[in-house]
């Protein structure tokens, strides 16, 4: 076989290792494929080593290079994905005296379990499951722990007693975490860098709006029906979503995808007399083999969070956020049953206060994120950094301290209802904006690992989520909501408005000493 001149070929920016390697190029009619074979694209050769990759810059198959309308059937689905779980995560919130009632639960704590135990699971859950969908693909694993999700929450409608439920709840829960951290992943194969804060405005709104109507529609069902269906009722919309999602998502991992094209390689040259190149892809790197599993792919969002200081950074932030969020939905009945003594029913359309700040902080991120990225990548000689994505953050962290002083200072007898859900408006403006623009950052800093960067933020994010909730009631039973809220909006204020300013200043120093982290 003739050999060419020797090239330099490297790797793609989120591929394992960014090295160059030294190859010889060959036409592809020169590689003794079989006539009206696979176009091999940009594949090389290093002597019996042929590479495969994408068919240039336009590749059709390459999913950066779909349709419009598939990415964003994709990127709803998911999001949708991504928000039924959570929805059943908290949607047992106002029926849980109901449950109490039931199975005869007494102690508060234990009727915080079983709200709380789904999240807890949310925090193991992706662990696991993100780093198999970088070694086996988007699509089984997301479709696979959905199904797991769908099998469990149903069986905690037929719960027959506490134990089971608590055990039902925290199994649904590690199989309805994946889509929080896949999807984010899935975004991440799909769009641009100068795409994506849209996309990942509609996926990261999904588990904060799941909670929130949640328990709008469960205070309704709990009211009019058994609190049983609450698990039915989102076991129905679960298998909707499920049915369109393994119809219209498709698998998006590029490890994945060029791997199957490599085998349509090998199959095409089996019947080939003679030598046989070995074909590999620019990403078989040897974390890429299953054999290594155990060793690198499972640990590697616990590699991420101790050994990544920018990880620890954002996941103690977000844990913070996440925690003050579960705080929220937990007592906001206390608030509208209690101080205002209104029915379940009408206290839970009090969740839409908090449900507009989210929606409203969502719009603004959507329609401002990639231009002011755009117009900072442009400043910098087209060169797009990941800490182009936080501007937003500085206005959005103060919102969060002003909504709790005065949802928590206003929640009284002699004050109008509307005032509190003014307060609740901007506690959602204060978690969203910083939620979703942390979120992009760590899709853009770790685009080949964002479902386990994402992962390990979520599990201890999760584990705030569980915890706050169990202590915020003797907490407000002992200082009054008007003390309590003060001092969660001291902390909000002292640990929040800081974070941008020290994200924006050191973040990109921080990042250059990651081993994951795209340069």
């Amino acid at each position: 076989m003739q050999r060419t001149e020797a090239i330099e070929v490297h790797l793609p920016d989120d591929a394992e290792e960014s090295n160059s390697i030294v190859v010889f190029k060959e036409k592809p009619e020169e590689l003794d494929l079989p006539a009206g074979g696979i176009n091999i694209g940009t594949g090389v050769r290093k002597q019996d080593v042929l590479v495969v990759d994408w068919d240039g810059p336009d590749d059709p198959e390459n999913p950066r290079n779909w349709s419009a309308s598939k990415k964003w059937a994709a990127t709803v689905l998911v999001s949708a994905y991504a928000f039924a779980s959570p929805a059943a995560s908290a949607m047992i919130a106002p029926a849980s005296q109901n449950v109490a009632d039931e199975f005869g639960i007494s102690k508060e704590v234990i009727n915080q379990i079983v709200i709380s135990i789904f999240v807890l699971a949310y925090a193991f859950g992706p662990l696991i499951l993100a780093p198999l969908s970088e070694l086996f693909g988007r699509y089984p694993t997301l479709q696979a722990t959905n199904i797991w999700f769908l099998i469990f929450n149903i069986a905690c409608g037929a719960a027959r007693n506490q134990g089971e439920l608590i055990a039902f709840r925290f199994l649904a829960g590690l199989g309805g975490g994946a889509p929080l951290a896949i999807g984010g992943g899935l975004i991440a194969d799909c769009f641009e860098l100068n795409e994506r804060g849209l996309a990942i405005s509609i996926f990261a709104i999904a588990p904060l709006l799941g909670p929130v109507l949640g328990p709008l529609t469960g205070a309704w069902v709990a009211e009019k029906a058994s609190w049983r269906w609450v698990f039915w009722s989102t076991s129905i919309l679960t298998g909707i979503i499920q049915v369109f999602g393994m119809i219209f998502i498709r698998e998006s991992f590029a490890p994945v995808l060029l791997s199957r094209k490599a085998e349509r390689i090998r199959k095409s040259m089996a019947n080939e007399e003679g030598p046989k190149p070995e074909i590999t892809t620019v990403y078989d790197t040897p974390d890429r083999h299953w054999k290594v599993l155990i060793k690198t792919a499972l640990i590697r969002p616990f590699v991420l969070f101790f050994l990544e200081p920018i990880m620890q950074i954002l996941g103690v932030y977000m844990a913070f956020i996440y925690g003050l969020f579960y705080i929220f939905l937990t007592t906001m009945p206390t608030i509208f049953e209690g101080v205002y003594q209104q029915d379940t029913g009408i206290a839970g359309i009090h969740y839409l206060a908090l449900g507009v700040g989210l929606v409203g902080g969502s719009q603004l991120i959507a329609y401002y994120q990639d231009k002011i990225y755009n117009r900072l990548q442009k400043k910098n000689d087209d060169i797009g950094k990941p800490e182009f994505r936080l501007p937003m953050m500085f206005p959005g962290s103060f919102m969060l301290p002003i909504g709790l002083f005065l949802t928590g200072w206003t929640a009284r007898a002699n004050v109008h209802w509307i005032v509190p859900d003014i307060g609740l408006v901007f506690v959602g403006l204060g978690i969203i904006i910083p939620w979703l623009s942390i979120n992009t950052y760590i899709i853009d800093a770790f685009s080949l690992y964002a479902a386990s960067a994402l992962a390990t933020v979520m599990f201890f994010r999760s584990l705030c989520g569980f915890g706050f909730p169990l202590f915020a009631p003797a907490m407000y039973k002992a200082l009054g909501l008007g003390k309590a809220d003060s001092i969660l909006g001291a902390l909000a204020f002292f640990i929040g408005c800081p974070a941008p300013f020290v994200f924006w200043h050191f973040g990109e120093r921080i990042r250059a000493a990651s081993k994951h982290a795209r340069k």
